[in-house]
């Protein structure tokens, strides 16, 4: 009902939008945006080019939103309540009326952006195009013969700088035969710059260069291209520069005067601290330029990029300075600095969390972690942490379920080396980032009562590194969970008993094996407009344990030193699509899909390691693990039942559109989608098997959130009701059911 009426409410804002007209004042008529007609002498290669220069030049844009625009009429000129105050201060729009658009200015600016790009001499009318209340302009267009180049020339001199440009002009932006185009002549000069700056022209710039055209020769629309130096270019900006000296402090504050005693020369640069702060030997890969060497601004990019890779370092300033250049100097120095301001050492942090969660279970976890962030003396970074937790269930949907509790106890320490641990030294293979190696260990107590304890032990060995702004690797030789099953229950072991699947995958205790990361992300780059994100993870296990393993002739299943292992392939993929709508407006898409087999040793999946949907990260109209697999439903929803509800194929897909409320309170609708199934038919899971009809067999839900978002931290609050569950089969059974909607709290998004 609820819905019904916001739909009613919806459809009239809409339709009271169409009449606006009644608010427009007599005197004017609203402006509806302009067209034009563009007629050429000869067929354009690239018209949709001209056409899209052309409607950028196109001033004043008119309304966009009805809705927007009627919100300010309702406000400024009418009885309005609280909706349309609201509305008005989310997307309402002044009127722009006919009266505001400047004819003969945007003629003017037609012509100029048609000679821009070679079109000189071309006519543009107009046309004032009025209805009632409304009105457009019409432009005709008639584009002359461009012009086209012949030559590109460099004047001769006898400047040195003048060679260096030459050797450039063979990767020339412009060639022969191309229209005239302002915009490629702009980035010929700032390419035909950088060129010039990566070869130590430290204070040259693109304004010193200028282009004359030459159209004497020729009587058919040609012309000649000249590239030549202004004549009032400073003497500075003519000679390439070297690096003098090249000195890198390891150990500055702001308080510190830089007056150090104790220098090391390494390779051209010379480290200075009075005490070894940080072993310059360590530091030096990470430093990209060296005395005597030309500047290059990409060198300079570069050290500054790697050294704020090192988490020892909260601040990297590199800094040059000009030497005075002779009247005949031929090539100027400078003196490089590099100044690095280190985090405190060692820290100590907390963390206390409350969870409440989808199957009743809450309670408290706190963890204590050390941090090193200098360990010996070469960026090295220790990180020791403590955990406890404590869940009770304080509610559940039987008399079974209430009563349980579970306690976890965790210690976990992770050492991470700013380069690669490797029998050969390649870290200078890596031009963007140098990779890290981290090395990690933990052991974990999970007890739960009425049911089992689990014991286990995980370790990897593995390198991560940048590629370059937008891919990331992270590559796992080494990763082995070792996991311990004890204390169980007859009630878990009959549970177990009845489920040779869920059986299966707790009995294999030894997990060994390699893993593999691939992400693009261009989140973090302001100048994408719709970013993209994809990320891939490769998990493969128990290959090479399986060279080495023995069979045990009771279980036909190989071990070693008497432990079974598991051995399997999995895949996943995540991608996401981010649409900008403007206004802070956005449109996010996402599909995920996994995919497990076990093969070998293994009849199933590890537990661990199974695919699970529902909950705030996923489909959030169902709660976690109770989706699945395929149309199975368990005949008890108790607490045993989540043990069932995996799988080895995953399905996701999500729409989110994301909108600013007030301040920090950004506001969202949603639409989720996804399952889990088995590869195989399992008797015990009936309708878990992937099928054809796995589309009918997807859980949906839709849903609004409230976030909190205060410079990236985000606190999020969801509420989602389903709208088809894998049990119902029938497209008729495809309704929203806000009765049996659910909240979910969760920090950060969902993706």
């Amino acid at each position: 009902m609820k819905l019904n009426y916001f739909l009613l409410l919806l459809l009239g804002i809409m339709v009271c939008s169409c009449s606006v007209t009644r608010f427009i004042p007599e005197d004017e008529t609203l402006y509806e945006g302009a067209t034009f007609n563009l007629e050429a002498k000869e067929e354009l290669s690239d018209y949709s080019t001209v056409e899209q220069e052309l409607q950028a030049v196109l001033r004043p844009q008119p309304n966009s939103s009805k809705i927007g625009l009627y919100a300010h009429y309702k406000v400024t000129k009418d009885s309005a309540g609280f909706f349309y105050k609201f509305i008005n201060k989310r997307i309402g729009q002044e009127p722009v009326y006919q009266s505001d658009v400047d004819v003969n200015q945007t003629e003017e600016l037609i012509i100029n952006r048609l000679e821009n790009l070679g079109f000189f001499y071309s006519t543009v009318t107009s046309e004032i195009k009025e209805e009632e209340k409304t009105s457009k302009v019409h432009y005709d267009i008639k584009l002359a013969k461009p012009y086209t180049m012949e030559t590109y020339q460099l004047d001769t001199d006898s400047l040195p700088i003048y060679k260096d440009i030459k050797v450039t002009l063979p990767e020339a932006f412009i060639k022969k035969g191309e229209r005239f185009n302002l915009s490629k002549l702009k980035v010929e000069r700032e390419r035909i710059d950088a060129k010039l700056k990566a070869i130590g022209y430290y204070n040259f710039n693109a304004d010193f260069l200028i282009f004359e055209i030459d159209t004497n020769q020729y009587k058919n629309k040609r012309f000649d291209l000249y590239l030549r130096l202004k004549k009032n270019t400073p003497k500075k900006a003519l000679v390439p520069y070297k690096l003098s000296t090249v000195n890198v402090h390891p150990n500055t504050s702001i308080s510190n005067n830089y007056k150090y005693t104790d220098t090391t020369t390494l390779a051209g640069v010379n480290f200075v601290q009075d005490t070894v702060f940080f072993k310059p030997k360590r530091l030096r890969p990470y430093i990209q330029f060296q005395e005597g060497q030309l500047y290059n601004p990409q060198k300079f990019k570069g050290t500054s990029r790697r050294l704020s890779s090192i988490s020892t370092y909260k601040f990297v300033n590199v800094e040059f300075k000009e030497k005075p250049l002779g009247n005949n100097d031929s090539i100027g120095y400078l003196d490089t600095r590099v100044y690095l301001s280190p985090l405190n050492k060692r820290a100590l942090s907390a963390e206390l969390q409350g969870n409440a969660k989808s199957n009743g279970f809450t309670g408290p976890t706190l963890a204590l972690s050390y941090t090193n962030r200098n360990l010996f003396k070469g960026g090295e970074v220790l990180k020791i942490t403590g955990k406890f937790g404590y869940e009770a269930q304080l509610r559940g949907k039987s008399n079974n379920t209430t009563g349980l509790n579970s306690t976890q106890l965790g210690l976990t320490a992770d050492l991470v080396f700013p380069r690669l641990l490797f029998p050969m030294d390649i870290n200078q293979q890596f031009e963007y980032n140098i990779p890290k190696t981290k090395i990690s260990a933990g052991i974990e107590y999970l007890s739960r009562n009425k049911l089992y304890s689990l014991s286990s032990f995980n370790t990897s060995f593995g390198y991560q590194w940048h590629a370059n702004t937008y891919v990331y690797h992270s590559i796992n030789p080494i990763s082995s969970n070792y996991i311990r099953l004890s204390n169980s229950t007859p009630a878990f072991e009959e549970i177990l008993e009845e489920n040779q699947f869920l059986k299966n995958s707790f009995e294999q205790q030894l997990i060994s094996g390699l893993t593999y990361n691939f992400t693009y992300n261009e989140l973090g780059d302001v100048n994408r407009v719709h970013p993209f994100y994809f990320s891939t993870n490769v998990d493969i296990a128990g290959n090479s344990l399986s060279l080495f393993g023995s069979r045990d002739e009771t279980t036909g299943k190989k071990t070693i030193l008497g432990v079974e292992f598991a051995q399997y392939a999995k895949i996943d993929f995540d991608t996401r699509f981010y649409l900008n709508l403007g206004n802070q407006q956005s449109l996010i898409t996402r599909l995920y899909g996994g995919l497990g087999y076990a093969y070998g040793n293994s009849d199933v999946l590890p537990f661990s390691r199974q695919f699970f949907s529902g909950g705030p990260y996923s489909i959030r109209a169902f709660r976690t693990r109770s989706i699945g697999p395929g149309t199975y439903s368990p005949e008890n929803s108790n607490i045993n039942s989540f043990f069932d509800r995996s799988g080895d194929i995953k399905l996701e897909a999500n729409v989110e559109y994301r909108f600013p409320l007030y301040t920090y309170f950004k506001g969202a609708f949603f639409v989720d989608a996804g399952n889990v199934w088995l590869r195989d038919e399992n008797t015990e899971l009936p309708g878990g098997k992937f099928t054809s009809n796995f589309i009918n067999e997807l859980a949906i839900g839709a849903g609004v959130g409230l976030r909190v978002d205060i410079q990236g931290f985000v606190l999020r609050l969801d509420w989602a009701a389903p709208i088809h569950s894998p049990t119902q089969t029938e497209i008729s059974k495809y309704t929203f059911d806000a009765s049996n909607g659910i909240f979910n709290f969760a920090i950060g998004y969902p993706f």
